[in-house]
């Protein structure tokens, strides 16, 4: 997971463009944005990163970055 690649989603994408490439990348379809990310398993983590904070941001009134540590948060405590 690149934050590089996340906040350059968060700040040139809305949404739907995030759930379009989520659906894309599940379904093996081409991507209609550039995605950044070395395997389309990195690419689909940035898009759900990306659509998650972008959400949070416009629900909550966050910004990017306390956006991005509810994000890493919850990351983590998935994995523990």
């Amino acid at each position: 997971m690149k934050i590089t690649a996340i906040k350059k989603l968060v700040e040139t994408r809305d949404i739907v463009s995030l759930i379009d490439a989520e659906n894309a990348i599940i379904n093996e379809r081409p991507l209609s944005i550039e995605v950044e990310g070395d395997d389309e398993g990195e690419q689909l983590t940035h898009v759900i990163a990306a659509a998650w904070i972008l959400e949070k941001m416009n629900k909550e009134g966050m910004d990017f970055k306390s956006a991005l540590r509810e994000y890493t948060k919850k990351v983590r405590e998935s994995i523990n």
